[in-house]
């Protein structure tokens, strides 16, 4: 039977001697939960888990991008694309994704590019269309001086290739290497950072009543698998971002249960990315049908994924965000911000 180790974070100022650092970051551990697909759920001592699981759990994760991992790090959405649920034609248009891209970069640790909707329903794009979104975007930033590192958000390796040609940094795959067959051989080849995502079917179809046994573990065998064909396509592991997907293949209930215990994904290894950002969920318990009133609501998840070592929040309101962290870790710790 397979055994599952959830680290239990903490934040508070006591922190027992014998506790763990947490991914060598800002949260410390003294306690797991045992999880296993047949049997109830167990609180054991960190002490207790085998020593392999152990080290990915404490590990310090290497910088991402130039990124160090040592502090949560906000990367802000510039989506180029007319139909994004939350802001489509808004930046599609070059000169306002410029504007929009230096007006993040103050606050933001890196920018997510993306040219195609993955919101549910949403069709695929044409690979030039898509270059002809991003590619030049991209460009733009690096001539013009904006130097904050950058992810190309998509599924497709020409794509991913003409984005790194441009000046980007990270390839962002919301389909977790199970598109295009050319993407990790390109990313292994330029030995760049990939952030590798769950989800099931396509956009088109994910949200067609999408069922689990477990979803907590299956997504978590997802990953572990997709981070396991990176390697073997010569991505190194630590390079490797996950990211469990939230909304994508997954009702309400299966996002709640994930986000509860987001801090199992940190044995497999890797900095953990959430992307939750004034999605569905956020409107439906915050009461805010209009994306752009969900600013508050994705704050507010934002902070208890931190609260569980999350290393990167993807988000829209990037301001608003970054002064809520500070102010959260500042009142955990009873200290200011660390600085790189």
């Amino acid at each position: 039977m397979t055994e599952y180790f959830r680290p239990i974070p903490s934040l508070d100022p006591a922190r027992p001697a014998q506790a763990q650092r947490l991914a060598g970051g800002w949260a410390w551990f003294d306690r797991v939960e045992l999880l296993r697909r047949d049997a109830a759920p167990e609180i054991v001592s960190a002490g207790d888990v085998p020593a392999p699981i152990l080290r990915r759990l404490v590990a310090p994760r290497p910088a991402i991008a130039g990124l160090a991992m040592n502090r949560p790090r906000i990367m802000g959405i510039l989506n180029v694309t007319p139909d994004s649920f939350s802001d489509g034609g808004m930046h599609d248009a070059p000169a306002a994704a410029l504007a929009h891209a230096r007006a993040m970069s103050s606050d933001a640790d890196m920018i997510d590019i993306g040219g195609e909707s993955t919101r549910p329903g949403a069709q695929e794009v044409q690979v030039e269309e898509e270059i002809a979104r991003t590619a030049p975007v991209i460009a733009a930033m690096r001539a013009t001086g904006i130097d904050t590192p950058v992810s190309i958000d998509t599924r497709k390796a020409r794509v991913a290739e003409t984005a790194l040609e441009a000046g980007a940094d990270l390839v962002n795959d919301v389909a977790g290497l199970g598109f295009d067959a050319a993407l990790a051989p390109l990313v292994a080849e330029r030995a760049v950072p990939l952030c590798v995502m769950h989800s099931i079917e396509t956009p088109a179809t994910m949200q067609d009543d999408p069922r689990y046994d477990d979803v907590l573990l299956d997504v978590f065998d997802f990953l572990s698998e997709r981070v396991d064909r990176a390697v073997s396509a010569g991505i190194a592991r630590e390079r490797i971002v996950v990211d469990p997907g939230i909304g994508f293949g997954k009702t309400l209930a299966h996002n709640l249960a994930l986000l509860s215990r987001i801090s199992l994904f940190h044995s497999l290894g890797c900095p953990v990315l959430l992307g939750v950002s004034r999605k569905r969920m956020i409107g439906t318990i915050g009461r805010a049908p209009e994306a752009q009133d969900r600013a508050p609501g994705s704050v507010a998840v934002a902070l208890a994924a931190v609260a569980q070592g999350i290393q990167f929040l993807r988000v829209h309101d990037v301001a608003e965000t970054a002064q809520a962290l500070r102010l959260f870790l500042a009142a955990s710790s009873g200290a200011g911000p660390e600085e790189d």
